[in-house]
């Protein structure tokens, strides 16, 4: 069995080196080192289990340091060989490899196909394609015939190096030669021509592997998906991915969340939602970052019971949301006024131990000081600091503006100190919304005091402050402090946005200074505003205010009216007389899906009561009752002032209307006028 060594001692180091594997490879190795001290060698065999072991655990420089101490004193084979060759070239030890390949030849042993396959694979790991195609030559020159491995590793090395052409010759060569390339050479090309951005030959190739009877694979589908999303051709990827649903392949997770993402930045819930429920039934775990895209895409399209319930089926799979994910769900709830639903899952997220952060109190305290409910915010703020978390400016911010939306301006100021006292320093925001809330509570000098104090201490002032101060003078008509604030931002490098410019056109409308409004109009568009529809609107209004109506033609501005847009030009048409132009505006409106509310139906109302056109106005009555708008009584009460003579039509209409026939205040006045009309009967019935 063994070279310089006798038989006995040969067969029990072989009996040992059979058994090595209950001790592990590091004993075999020790055991052959330490026979060859002694000159005793194992035999061949028992050489290449030792090295082929080392090899596929990774350990190539033990490998052909075992090579070398074995080679003297036994004669390696072809075999004990090729595993040295293997080692080296796997170590990126290409040079080696190819002088142990020289040395085989000079002794007498033939390099076979795996030998060659070896160096041409290590040649193109180390990017020498010139000398990989070289050894495929002198390989054939020896007699040797390329394998598929051979062309398989060929292909892949060209690929890498972004030599696709030369990829494609190997394959045709492949194929003269009578292999048929197997799924793995296939999609090798595939995800070559995915990375180059060439996904037309990709598709190519895949068409080609169905057509030699190989079905694409998983590794296939992927490979496309992958391509198609680095292309960004998401509509195809999506569609691969759906190809795979239906042949009910495995998806990587990798797949799922890039079409997700790009489903979600589309705004297809539904698909993306869909998709996500698909990775769960397959036990694949979304990442955080995709869950909480999911989640806020939901909720910003209005989805949220669809985010609460994944949220929900989350938990049900032991897969915890993680607090921004859970923070994007409360926001989203609060956002459309479901504070139930995101104290639900608070609640939740309190009993499964849940460690809440700043952001959760944060948002929760905001949307309640938003909807003024600033008692609820400070009982959270108080929450809060008793589960260790202390507020910072933003929780300070969202209480000052509820303290403001109840005019509560004296505790706000208190509580601004009370911010700076805790070491916070309050932001331009904060002074900001400070400044709106005296603007609103008609304290605009102690604003316009807060913005100097801010001035005077070299603070930043931003374009919200500046926006606000310059909305609230031009409603009470103080233009030219208006116009100053808009001079004193421009020469601070601060940029007027659409809300300064809509401001100062509405005091100019208001003010019956429409030239300068649309003087303005046209200074947005040299500044690089669009003028919207909030601008152009108020300059309509000054228009009709002043009974210009021949200048508010809509066409002219090239803007798609709103429903203010609309109310406001019914109005103007209306208080000039010409409500059957009134009339068809409101029938233009209906007609481009824009539903009248009541201030629309008011206005034309007035119109029609003013020319005593009463079957008019109680047609109107009818189709706002019919849409489920509420009539005021006062609009009642002006039909019947419009005519004594069509009272009791007027009654028996509102007789037959549930709504409006319950308010007293109606049946009084159609009490009077039918009296005064003398319409005795319908007195003593309405009576």
């Amino acid at each position: 069995f063994c070279y310089a060594a006798d038989s006995v001692v040969g067969v029990r180091v072989f009996d040992m080196l059979i058994h090595f594997k209950s001790f592990g490879i590091d004993l075999a190795v020790d055991v052959v080192r330490i026979i060859a001290g002694k000159e005793l060698f194992p035999c061949l065999s028992s050489c290449n289990f030792v090295m082929s072991c080392l090899v596929k655990a990774g350990r190539f420089r033990e490998s052909y340091q075992v090579f070398d101490v074995l080679r003297k004193g036994v004669r390696p084979d072809v075999y004990l060989f090729t595993t040295a060759v293997n080692a080296l070239c796997k170590d990126g030890k290409v040079n080696d490899a190819m002088s142990v390949l020289s040395e085989m030849e000079e002794v007498g042993v033939l390099p076979n196909v795996v030998t060659y396959n070896n160096v041409i694979h290590g040649l193109c790991k180390i990017r020498d394609l010139d000398k990989a195609f070289i050894f495929k030559e002198k390989m054939i020159k020896k007699g040797l015939k390329p394998s598929l491995v051979t062309y398989s590793v060929l292909i892949n090395g060209c690929l890498k190096m972004e030599k696709y052409d030369e990829a494609g010759s190997v394959l045709s060569e492949m194929t003269a030669n009578g292999f048929d390339p197997n799924e793995v050479v296939y999609n090798t090309l595939i995800n070559g021509y995915c990375k180059r951005g060439d996904m037309k030959k990709a598709l190519n190739v895949r068409d080609d592997m169905s057509s030699k009877g190989l079905n694409p694979n998983s590794v296939t589908f992927n490979t496309l998906i992958k391509g198609f999303c680095s292309a960004n051709q998401m509509d195809q990827a999506e569609k691969i991915l759906e190809e795979m649903l239906s042949l009910g392949l495995t998806i990587n997770a990798g797949s799922f969340t890039s079409v997700i993402h790009w489903l979600c930045k589309c705004s297809k819930m539904e698909s993306a939602l869909r998709f996500v429920n698909e990775m769960l039934l397959r036990d694949l775990r979304p990442n955080d970052s995709l869950l909480t895209t999911v989640v806020s895409g939901l909720c910003k399209h209005g989805k949220h019971s669809e985010a609460v319930n994944l949220w929900f089926k989350l938990l049900e799979r032991r897969i915890s949301p993680n607090i921004v994910t859970s923070n994007a769900l409360i926001h989203g709830l609060c956002e459309s006024g479901n504070v139930g639903e995101a104290i639900k899952i608070l609640k939740e997220m309190i009993e499964k131990g849940f460690h809440l952060d700043r952001i959760t109190y944060n948002t929760l305290i905001s949307w309640h000081c938003k909807e003024a409910r600033f008692e609820e915010g400070f009982r959270l703020s108080e929450e809060m600091v008793k589960q260790g978390i202390s507020p910072d400016t933003l929780t300070y911010t969202s209480l000052i503006k509820g303290l403001c939306k109840k005019g509560k301006m004296d505790e706000a100021v208190m509580l601004l100190d009370k911010c700076k006292f805790q070491g916070l320093t309050p932001d331009a925001y904060t002074y900001g919304v400070l400044i709106e809330g005296f603007c609103k509570n008609d304290e605009i000098q102690k604003g316009k005091d807060v913005f100097n104090e801010l001035v005077d201490k070299n603070m930043e002032v931003n374009s919200f402050i500046y926006n606000t101060l310059i909305r609230a003078y031009s409603t009470v008509g103080d233009m030219t402090e208006s116009v100053r604030l808009f001079n004193d931002m421009k020469s601070k490098g601060i940029q007027p946005t659409s809300e300064t410019f809509s401001s100062l056109i509405h005091g100019y409308s208001n003010n019956g200074c429409v030239e300068d409004a649309k003087i303005l109009i046209d200074k947005m568009r040299d500044d690089g505003l669009s003028p919207n529809v909030v601008c152009y609107t108020a300059l309509i209004k000054g228009y009709c205010k002043m009974g210009q109506m021949d200048k508010v033609e809509m066409s002219k501005f090239g803007i798609n009216p709103n429903k203010i847009t609309y109310t406001v030009m019914i109005d103007g048409y209306c208080k000039i007389g010409q409500t059957e132009v009134a009339a068809k505006i409101l029938g233009e409106m209906e007609r481009n899906g824009i539903i009248p509310d009541v201030v629309t139906y008011n206005a034309l109302a007035n119109g029609f009561t003013k020319e005593e056109k009463i079957e008019k106005a109680l047609q109107l009555f009818n189709d706002m009752s019919q849409r489920g708008n509420l009539t005021r009584p006062v609009l009642v009460m002006e039909v019947f002032e419009g005519t004594c003579s069509n009272s009791s039509i007027c009654f028996c209409d509102l007789e037959s209307s549930s709504q409006t026939a319950t308010n007293v205040l109606v049946f009084h006045v159609a009490f009077i006028k039918l009296k005064t009309a003398h319409n005795f009967e319908y007195c003593y019935f309405l009576k």
